[in-house]
């Protein structure tokens, strides 16, 4: 095939998803999808194969990728159909994640898939922001198996009505007036995907008429074939051997401690099996994760060492092979609690899948990030009834690398996503932010410096239910060829410490600070060099 067709082939497409993502942005209605950007947008083929991604939310996009082929294979579709889904155990991350599915049809046939995920702050948990500190999926929201949102076009009034915690016909008449404004919002949102994937569809409509579908196949499969070929000569430079790594998360949040999640590489000739036996198995907490979780996290890390030229398709996954025994913390059974799994365990199978291959490959990676996407959940009803519900992740410190130091205060590896502004914060919700600086000093010393992480300030100005789920508060950041772990993060309200995960219900003028960690720093310091001279 020709490589100038193909690259602009594979260019197109992936622009395709990039004005998905665009149409979401600019269509949402919540602080989170259009301000935070907390979803991802991509295609894949007639069997639920990924043909192309934007550059969005890696935890997303790898456990879509991850998962995809059994939902599409279950479905029956007719043009003008769109699915909804965000259970777990059947291609989701968490309830909150809620993915919408469209089918392509050209030529009379079924020919690809466009698909968005976006993060919903009120999914019906037991607690606002639907993050709870839960124990089962079920109090953890609604769980929606794969269900026609819009059939042949129409909406499923039924489906939108429990998507927005509403009773059963609420939407029967035109006249939505009786509804408040989080529950418009949550529509909006909803109706906001639906719009990105019409995007999608109507961009990836043009681009196969130019083609003809049975060309459009050839050049999805030439994509395929090249990605394969590039992956593999990239994952070829990695010496051959067994390399082992072993961490921990702090905590479960139900009383488990000090959770251990180990990785063993097998390396072989441009192969990689992945295995996480020695992993704990799950636990009563929510930091458990379906395997797509963990799929994602080690296809992001492995995608890290590839060319930038790389397409990203199916088939630049194709010689990596993922072992994760039924029942462990990696691949949990249904009804594990599964909240914090996408955000807080994501991040430790990133460190441990790191930590081994800085064995084999020292010079090229580099040393543990913040490890920890410092999730904030809060929300409350209103004595006029009115409801709402906040949902934000902070940044940290990024690890040093051989070449630089960490940068400081921004989120890393699984997630990146962006803050909420300020501005938007204090206008949608009725918190006040006393504070948000970088939190100086927190990355670790090295020849390279670790990043440093960052405090925020939260006062509340009236009552509310806050939730958090953060990681690396004991445990730290570690570092890189000599270099100093990370400072672990604090939470305190009213300067008494809190722990890593919990509930609370704050008063009007409670303060809420989180102060996340820093980024390990790579190779030893000048100083440090000097001083176990003398030492020696």
């Amino acid at each position: 095939m020709n490589p100038i067709e193909l690259s602009l082939f594979s260019s197109r497409i992936e622009s395709i998803c990039d004005e998905m993502g665009a149409a979401l942005k600019r269509t949402a209605f919540s602080p989170n999808i259009k301000d935070r950007l907390d979803f991802s947008c991509a295609i894949f083929d007639a069997q639920g194969a990924l043909t192309a991604q934007a550059a969005h939310i890696p935890v997303h996009l790898g456990s879509m990728a991850f998962a995809m082929a059994s939902i599409v294979a279950g479905i029956q579709w007719q043009e003008g159909d769109m699915v909804v889904v965000n259970d777990p155990f059947m291609g989701g991350t968490h309830l909150p994640d809620v993915t919408v599915i469209a089918p392509l049809f050209a030529e009379g046939q079924l020919t690809a898939f466009v698909a968005n995920r976006a993060h919903h702050a009120n999914i019906g948990a037991s607690a606002p922001g639907s993050m709870p500190v839960s124990r089962t999926l079920q109090e953890e929201g609604v769980v929606i198996s794969p269900t026609h949102l819009l059939q042949k076009g129409s909406w499923n009034t039924s489906v939108l009505e429990r998507l927005a915690g509403l009773p059963a016909g609420s939407l029967a008449t035109e006249d939505l007036t009786h509804l408040t404004p989080h529950v418009l919002a949550a529509i909006g949102d909803f109706t906001a995907q639906v719009s990105a994937n019409r995007t999608g569809l109507k961009r990836l409509q043009q681009l196969i008429a130019r083609y003809g579908v049975a060309q459009y196949r050839q050049m999805v499969a030439g994509l395929n074939e090249y990605a394969a070929t590039l992956a593999a000569e990239s994952l070829k430079q990695i010496p051959d051997g067994d390399y082992c790594f072993r961490d921990v998360l702090d905590d479960d949040g139900a009383g488990t401690r000090n959770i251990p999640i180990q990785a063993r590489l097998q390396v072989a000739n441009g192969h990689v099996v992945v295995d996480f036996s020695g992993t704990s198995a799950q636990v009563s907490g929510n930091v458990n994760c379906p395997l797509s979780v963990a799929a994602a996290a080690v296809f992001y890390v492995f995608r890290c060492l590839m060319p930038d030229q790389l397409p990203a398709c199916a088939g630049a996954f194709r010689h990596i092979e993922l072992r994760a025994e039924a029942g462990c913390l990696l691949n949990a059974r249904f009804p594990a609690a599964v909240a914090a799994g996408n955000v807080e365990t994501s991040t430790r199978v990133v460190d441990v899948v790191i930590g081994a291959l800085s064995q084999a490959i020292p010079q090229r990676l580099a040393a543990a990030s913040h490890g920890s996407m410092n999730n904030v959940a809060m929300g409350a009803i209103e004595p006029d009834g009115r409801r709402w519900d906040y949902y934000e992740t902070m940044g940290g410190g990024m690890g040093a690398s051989p070449r630089a130091d960490g940068l400081s205060a921004l989120q890393t590896h699984m997630t990146n996503t962006l803050n909420t502004p300020v501005e938007s914060l204090e206008l949608h919700y009725p918190i006040h932010v006393n504070r948000y600086e970088i939190r100086r000093g927190s990355g670790g010393a090295g020849a390279h410096r670790g990043g440093d992480g960052l405090v925020r300030e939260l006062r509340f100005n009236t009552a509310a239910t806050v939730s958090l789920l953060t990681e690396r508060r004991h445990s730290q950041p570690w570092g890189q060829q000599g270099g100093a772990p990370g400072s672990p993060g604090q939470n305190s309200l009213n300067g008494e410490p809190l722990a890593a995960k919990t509930t609370f219900q704050a008063k009007p003028g409670d303060v809420l600070r989180i102060a996340t960690p820093g980024g390990g720093g790579w190779g030893q310091a000048p100083e440090q060099h000097n001083n176990t001279s003398v030492i020696m």
